[in-house]
C-alpha cells in the first residue's frame, strides 16, 4: 500500500510542477552568412529567448540570407526569420523568387536600415558603379537578398550582371576573394559595421573603397515601389574610410510564418524590447531597435497578430 501511496503522490506532484524542458515550445531562427550580421544577431535573440522565455527554446542557424530564409519558411523549416523588407514583400505576394507559391508569413517587426555595400580596394580601377563593367564581381550569395538587390540596383544604372563576371559568394569568401586578387568588387547589404568589410578594411597593404550608387535609388523606385530610400554610411564607419558614402538602403524585418502562436510572436517581441541592452552588445545595429519603426510602410507585409498586441500595449498602432 506504501509503494502504491508513493507513486500516486509522484504522479500528482508531476501534473503541479511547472513546464520542463521537454514541454518547451521548440522554434528556429533562420539568420544569415558568418560573417554577416544576421548571424551573430540571430544567435544573441535565440540565446536570450531560451534564457527568458520559460515555455520557449530557440537555436539560431546560419544560412545564405533573406531568399534562403523564406524558402525555409515555405517548407516550415524555420519558424522565424531575418529578412530584407523587398524579399518578404516578393515572399509575400508569391512573386519573382516565389513565382511558384506566396509563403505565409507575417512581419514581428522592424529591424534596423539593411545598407548597400559596393565594396572594392584601392587600385582595382573602380571609382564610380560603371567601372564595374568588365571586373569580376561577387553579387552575394546564392539565394541571398543582396543578389536580389544588387540586380535591381545594377539595372537601374542601366547595366546587367552580364556587364561583369560575375562570381556568387558571400561576404566572407568575397573578402577572401579581393585578397587573393581573385575578385575586383563585391555587392554586400547588411548592417554597418559588418565584420567582413572591417576585416578587409582592416588588412595591411589594402585600402577600401565603398562605391556611391544613391543615384540609382529613383530607378530601382520607378519599378519595384517605395521600398528603398536614399542613405549614407557614415565616414569611419570601417577602417580608413574617410567619406560618407553615398548608398541605397531597405529596411531589415523579422518575421515570422503566419502560423506561429500568437503567444510564441508576442513574447518573441517583448524579449528582443525588454532585453534591448544585451541585444547592443551583440551588435550595435540593435540601437536602432525603436517603436518608431514599427509601421506598415516600413514592414511592408501585415503584421502578426502577437507583434499587433504588443505593440499595441506601448501605444504603437499597426496592422
Amino acid at each position: 500500500m506504501l509503494f502504491i501511496n508513493k507513486w500516486l503522490v509522484l504522479l500528482i506532484a508531476a501534473f503541479m510542477l511547472p513546464a520542463t524542458a521537454q514541454d518547451k515550445i521548440n522554434i528556429f531562427i533562420a539568420t544569415g552568412p558568418t560573417a554577416g550580421v544576421y548571424y551573430p544577431m540571430g544567435g544573441g535573440l535565440a540565446d536570450l529567448i531560451t534564457k527568458y522565455v520559460p515555455s520557449l527554446n530557440a537555436t539560431a542557424g546560419t544560412t545564405a540570407g533573406s531568399i534562403a530564409n523564406l524558402q525555409l519558411m515555405q517548407t516550415k523549416k524555420a519558424d522565424i526569420a531575418f529578412t530584407m523588407a523587398d524579399a518578404s514583400w516578393d515572399a509575400y505576394k508569391g512573386q519573382q523568387k516565389f513565382s511558384g507559391g506566396a509563403v505565409p508569413l507575417r512581419a514581428l517587426m522592424v529591424l534596423y536600415p539593411n545598407r548597400m555595400h559596393v565594396v572594392t580596394v584601392e587600385g582595382s580601377g573602380i571609382n564610380k558603379f560603371s567601372d564595374l563593367k568588365g571586373k569580376r564581381v561577387s553579387t552575394g550569395a546564392v539565394n541571398s537578398a543582396t543578389e536580389v538587390m544588387a540586380l535591381r540596383l545594377t539595372e537601374a544604372h542601366g547595366m546587367t550582371f552580364k556587364d561583369f563576371t560575375q562570381e556568387r559568394l558571400d561576404p566572407g569568401k568575397s573578402v577572401d576573394a579581393i585578397k587573393d586578387k581573385k575578385l575586383d568588387a563585391f555587392f554586400w547589404v547588411g548592417g554597418v559595421p559588418t565584420a567582413a568589410v572591417t576585416e578587409l578594411a582592416a588588412t595591411p597593404g589594402m585600402k577600401l573603397k565603398l562605391i556611391d550608387h544613391d543615384d540609382g535609388v529613383p530607378g530601382m523606385i520607378k519599378i519595384y515601389g517605395p521600398l528603398y530610400v536614399k542613405d549614407t554610411i557614415p565616414a569611419k564607419a570601417y577602417p580608413g574610410q574617410e567619406q560618407p558614402n553615398r548608398i541605397a538602403t531597405v529596411w531589415n524585418v523579422l518575421v515570422a510564418r503566419a502560423d506561429v502562436p500568437d503567444q510564441v510572436a508576442y513574447d518573441v517581441i517583448k524579449t528582443i524590447f525588454d532585453r534591448k541592452a544585451d541585444m547592443e552588445r551583440v551588435h550595435p545595429e540593435s540601437r536602432n531597435f525603436d517603436l518608431k519603426y514599427q509601421t506598415n510602410a516600413a514592414s511592408v507585409i501585415p503584421f502578426h497578430p502577437g507583434a499587433i498586441k504588443y505593440f499595441a500595449e506601448k501605444g504603437v498602432k499597426v496592422q
